[in-house]
């Protein structure tokens, strides 16, 4: 099974930033795609961020577009979430998630992928 582990949140001010981690490990990580979700309570899990195996595309929620940057270090087997400009409403616990061979078109749904983090907390005070 593959393993993914979150790391990085915390409670940030607004308008500040955080750079999330998930590190994976037990499969081969390079030919996985990756995916960011995130739940706040009383919310449905939202789709944030995705990149495909390479590294060379990237998908972003209408919401954190222009704030979140999604980026991958195959040779550290890490996936990272960079966020900026918080807001409160960016409050919730953060998800990484990998699947093999995920179309780009499924990318955004949490459904597609069969492997998940335990979550990172963010919390932004206002």
């Amino acid at each position: 099974q593959v393993q993914l582990v979150e790391s990085g949140g915390g409670l940030v001010q607004a308008g500040g930033s955080l750079r999330l981690s998930c590190a994976a490990s037990g499969r081969t990580f390079s030919r996985y795609a990756m995916g960011w979700f995130r739940q706040a309570p009383g919310k449905e899990r939202e789709f944030v961020a995705a990149i495909n195996w390479s590294g060379d595309n990237t998908y972003y929620a209408n919401s954190v577009k222009g704030r979140f940057t999604v980026s991958r270090d195959n040779a550290k087997n890490t996936v990272y979430l960079q966020i900026n400009s918080l807001k409160p409403e960016d409050t919730a616990v953060y998800y990484c998630a990998a699947e093999t061979d995920l179309p780009h078109l499924i990318m955004i749904l949490a459904g597609a992928y069969d492997y998940w983090g335990q979550g990172t907390q963010v919390a932004v005070s206002s």
